[in-house]
């Protein structure tokens, strides 16, 4: 249909009522202006035609020109759209374009499309750039002609906004008594010029490059609230101090209970946590501190012989509740891996003691070099004793260190300062249970999804700038998911725990899925990035009739097939109207 010039007439729909009868009467009619006044004129009385005529008629007045059935029509250009109208609704019903800023800008679009594009089609900002003309996102943000310089400019311009967004997303998603959980994970640089780059402990195995490492804060679903990136070189628990001064002094928050792994949330830090006051933890005992407590006879390993659960208390740990757990599952799979990697450093071992039995090995210094090289590569040298002498090499395990290991295999202690009334033994479990919900964020950010890393930008404004336009389509993301849980691999309604120590039960449902690929509307179950990539396939069509110009072009939307209706329907979302 084409926009044509027609009189100033209209359809009108006129419903009366009389004697408790409902009367329609559809009219034609003419609007005009008479001494000063607007008058109407009913031209004729269409009450006695069909519906799709009595339509035909009132587009026609609109300015649509409809096509006969043997009309050619010529498709100018077709964009994918459905994945871009998922992504897009979902950012504004979250409210996303006035988080940025109140004012509508250049700025605001391009930062916009640069947190939509994260998650439909992640790459650098040229590759951005690029890419907004390929899709429907350019022309609905009106920034399918924007540079790549333009974008950096909308990264700075984003960066100055962080504080202000994540204190909003605080008040949205935090309150007085809530569970904040945080973590830490590292992503490596590219380049050589960024100040916050260093070599560091290497969670992405990537010894060979300088990283940044990165916090991420959460409410107690694993919902992102705040990011904020430290020096590659800096040690996780130098980062609780930032993030806890971040929560009282920026968010106005206290009363909150800091949930973080028990290699954030170390004993120095839960003094000064205790010295600040109004923040409650959540953490986990290390190793040497479980065998620590067994040697003492404050943890009885027999108070698990018919039970998985005990609450303990300790002098070492004053004021403190220990909540010890037994995992049978989690102790066979570590005696599995223990006994596959012992076998596999005696492997090794026998290799160096059949090269010095052959003379390839002769000196003391050069046998021990190689020993020690295979011990410390699985991180066995504690269950071996090694002789070695010039010329000769033997090694045995060290039968009773592994022994008492194994004693604790499975066993972990969760400590907290949070009193019983507010969180029982089996409440804290889950408690600290909850810190999965960030690691899902971090595979997100640092999978193929948002592809936080390799980072390339070399200033560390910008580098900041990459990492909060990630977390805020992770965010975006979030809610994605969480709403289209029916349609993915995903347990959208998972029964409570029974057993806080045990893993987590699955509805039936989430099994139906993972076993029959279908859903029980008999959709097939998506992972997320295929999904979007379904949704894409939705086009938005410019359709020109034969014999007129571009002029008389216009835009026609396929139809969305049933899953991709269901799809937009989860998440409230009319493709048509983004």
């Amino acid at each position: 249909m084409v926009k044509a010039k027609t009189p100033a007439m209209h359809v009108v729909r006129i419903v009366s009522r009389q004697k408790g009868r409902e009367y329609v009467s559809v009219l034609l009619r003419n609007s005009y202006r008479e001494d000063g006044k607007v008058k109407k004129q009913t031209l004729a009385n269409l009450s006695h035609l069909p519906e799709p005529l009595i339509e035909l008629i009132r587009g026609w007045l609109r300015g649509e020109r409809f096509l006969t059935a043997g009309e050619a029509i010529s498709i100018r250009r077709s964009l994918p759209h459905g994945h871009v109208a998922a992504v897009l609704g979902l950012a504004r019903s979250l409210g996303l374009p006035a988080l940025l800023d109140r004012a509508p800008s250049r700025s605001r679009d391009l930062a916009l499309g640069m947190v939509t594009a994260r998650i439909l089609a992640p790459c650098s900002k040229l590759a951005t750039a690029r890419t907004f003309g390929q899709t429907t996102l350019g022309s609905l943000l009106g920034v399918a002609d924007a540079t790549e310089d333009e974008l950096y400019r909308a990264l700075d311009w984003l960066l100055a906004r962080q504080a202000r967004v994540e204190r909003t997303l605080a008040r949205r998603h935090l309150a007085a008594g809530s569970l904040v959980l945080y973590d830490l994970t590292s992503t490596y640089v590219e380049g050589s010029h960024c100040p916050l780059a260093r070599h560091g402990h290497s969670r992405d195995h990537r010894p060979d490059r300088a990283q940044i490492e990165f916090g991420l804060l959460t409410d107690a679903r694993g919902c992102p609230v705040a990011v904020e990136a430290f020096p590659g070189n800096t040690a996780d628990p130098a980062t609780v101090e930032a993030q806890v001064e971040k929560l009282r002094s920026r968010f106005g928050l206290t009363d909150i209970v800091l949930v973080g792994d028990r290699g954030m949330l170390t004993s120095a830090r839960i003094d000064r946590l205790r010295e600040a006051g109004g923040i409650g933890w959540v953490s986990c005992l290390r190793a040497p501190a479980i065998r620590g407590l067994v040697e003492s006879g404050d943890l009885q390993l027999g108070l698990f012989d018919e039970r998985d659960l005990a609450e303990i208390t300790s002098p070492e740990f004053p004021g403190e509740r220990l909540v010890v757990c037994r995992n049978p599952a989690l102790a066979a799979e570590r005696a599995r891996k223990r006994e596959a990697l012992l076998g596999a450093t005696e492997t090794a071992l026998g290799t160096v003691a059949a090269m010095v039995g052959r003379g390839r090995l002769r000196s003391a210094a050069a046998i021990g070099l190689r020993a020690g090289r295979v011990v410390n590569a699985k991180k066995m040298a504690k269950h071996f004793e090694l002789d070695i002498a010039d010329g000769a090499f033997a090694y045995r395990r060290r039968s009773e260190a592994i022994a008492q290991e194994a004693a604790l295999d499975g066993l972990y202690v969760i400590r907290t300062s949070v009193g019983p009334e507010r969180l029982d033994s089996a409440a804290v479990v889950e408690t600290y249970k909850r810190l999965s919900a960030v690691e899902r964020d971090f595979r997100a950010l640092k999978g193929e999804d948002l592809l936080v890393r390799p980072i390339f930008h070399w200033r560390e404004d910008r580098v900041r700038a990459h990492l909060f336009v990630c977390f805020l389509a992770a965010y975006v993301r979030w809610h994605l998911e969480a709403a289209w849980a029916p349609l993915l691999f995903r347990d959208e309604t998972p029964p409570a725990r029974t057993d806080p120590v045990a893993p987590p039960e699955r509805s039936p449902s989430a099994i139906a899925k993972e076993r029959e690929h279908r859903t029980p509307e008999g959709f097939p179950v998506h992972s997320f990035a295929t999904l979007l990539a379904e949704l894409a396939t939705l086009t938005r069509n410019r359709v020109v009739p034969a014999g007129t110009d571009e002029r008389a072009a216009f835009e026609v939307l396929a139809e969305p097939t049933p899953l991709q209706a269901r799809a937009f329907e989860l998440i409230g979302v009319a493709p048509a109207s983004v």
